[in-house]
């Protein structure tokens, strides 16, 4: 995206007109005499595009009008501080204004707050955002990429939900359980993957777990799973805390047997996850750890992890687990070197493991949009379900790479109707170039390459096929 530019404005009560960005557009109103500038800021906010303004793709302007003697902007990127970005009031005007650089695929959560107490939402903004504490305001900067699976698509198959009341002995409580069975679970006898969500309601109600999968299975983009949504009862107790025990023993001795007693699933460790944010995350890594026969796959989003964790891992030996571990770097400041000194054990143990590093915060937002790299890491679909990902419709085929994860060889193949010339491009999620992997003139009917990914860091990928007959793209992930 090219830098924004505020077009021409003629001002019609002065005569006076204006061009240029908003540091010249801060020069031109402040030199104006008082009742001049009322004038210059209303023609100035009608050629704002969209709020909070963005100039060249990284330099944000805050703007807000209104009477107020301060304003701040407590949010994820100053952790919700309410003195956090204090706007500046310019004289004889009613417009406030703060202006910071963001790396250009942030994404934020922000508010705006009126003379200490009184907390609002951006009023020009229309993008909002689901939180434990209400909705908050949006920032999106203009390289962030769009996460299409959290939407609710009415023309796709959906799966159905189950509410269960599930009494603990081990804890003395109860709670309620949702229970997600893939579209096709009544018309099959297939068994399938389970995946238990920490903070399940949240997951369901705050990230839309259950919109992601439908829209997974939809696009072949994972085989189809049963999800366990889980809510706590006493958090940080039984996440983090003294309860951290009981819970588990709840998890593994009560909740799994009746799930498996119940629906048809797959009993082996390697088609059980588990996944939560926060301490959500902490208690995933804790089940890992302590009872990897019965979970081998541990997501931990924006995690906290507790002494007990780390000790636990360094003192075990190398179990059958694979990790997706992520962290915001607006993330709360504790979390984000204990995230980094786990993730630096896994990998120094071998453990194959996924880890990114978002320019995000500690928020429902962050993690909505990458649920859906854990499940594709843990359950990717078959080939034989992978559904042909092409715009040339009927010219030529790519097919999913197999096996994938890739780890770290794997193989793609294609077919084309006719001798042609195609290129076949492995892309970073910025849309970069990482490997050609192959650029020529290929026969008609079937071809299959190898690649080798030890070059490339753990993530996700795509990877292109071009030529005259169309093109195709395809998702690929890489771990080490």
């Amino acid at each position: 995206m090219t830098g924004f530019k505020i077009i021409a404005a003629l001002i019609m009560t002065s005569s006076i007109a204006y061009t240029g960005d908003f540091k010249d557009f801060l020069g031109r109103v402040n030199s104006l005499p008082d009742s001049q500038k009322t004038a210059v800021v209303d023609s100035f906010m009608g050629t704002v595009n969209s709020f909070p303004m963005i100039e060249g793709d990284t330099i944000v302007h805050f703007l807000y009008r209104g009477s107020a003697n301060t304003i701040t902007i407590p949010g994820d990127a100053n952790g919700w501080s309410t003195y956090g970005y204090p706007m500046n009031k310019i004289a004889g005007t009613d417009l406030w204004y703060f202006t910071r650089v963001f790396e250009p695929d942030a994404r934020l959560d922000y508010k705006f707050l009126l003379n200490g107490s009184n907390w609002i939402l951006d009023p020009r903004n229309p993008n909002l955002v689901s939180g434990g504490f209400g909705a908050n305001s949006e920032l999106r900067m203009p390289d962030y990429p769009p996460a299409p699976e959290i939407a609710f698509y009415p023309n796709i198959p959906h799966g159905v939900l189950r509410d269960t009341v599930f009494y603990s002995t081990y804890l003395s409580n109860t709670r309620t359980i949702r229970i997600y069975t893939p579209p096709d679970y009544e018309t099959s006898s297939d068994s399938f993957p389970v995946i238990i969500f920490h903070d399940g309601l949240e997951f369901i109600s705050l990230a839309q777990a259950n919109n992601v999968i439908d829209y997974l299975i939809s696009r072949n983009r994972i085989e189809p799973v049963i999800a366990v949504f889980v809510p706590p009862v006493n958090r940080t107790a039984e996440y983090a805390g003294n309860q951290m025990n009981q819970f588990s023993s709840f998890i593994v001795d009560e909740l799994v047997p009746f799930i498996d007693g119940r629906y048809r699933t797959k009993r082996s460790p390697l088609f059980r996850a588990v996944l939560g944010a926060s301490n959500g995350g902490n208690i995933s890594l804790w089940l890992g750890e302590t009872h990897p026969d019965v979970f081998g796959n541990i997501a931990a989003q924006s995690s906290n992890v507790v002494s007990a964790v780390m000790t636990g891992f360094r003192s075990s030996p190398l179990l059958n687990l694979k990790f997706c571990v992520d962290v915001g770097t607006y993330d709360i400041q504790v979390l984000i070197p204990l995230v980094h000194d786990f993730v630096s054990l896994i990998d120094s143990m071998g453990y194959p493991y996924l880890f990114r590093e978002y320019h995000e915060g500690h928020s429902w937002g962050n993690w909505r949009a990458h649920v859906d790299n854990a499940l594709e890491y843990f359950f990717p679909a078959k080939p034989s379900q992978a559904a042909i990902g092409n715009t040339g419709a009927g010219e030529f085929n790519l097919d999913q790479n197999y096996p994938n994860p890739a780890n770290p060889t794997t193989n793609i193949s294609f077919s084309i109707p006719r001798a042609q010339r195609v290129s076949l491009l492995i892309y970073d999620l910025l849309g970069k170039v990482v490997f050609r992997l192959l650029e020529g003139d290929f026969s008609e009917g079937k071809h299959v390459v190898q690649f080798d990914s030890r070059n490339l860091a753990s993530g996700i990928y795509f990877y292109t096929l071009a030529g005259p007959g169309g093109r195709a793209a395809r998702r690929m992930i890489v771990i080490r």
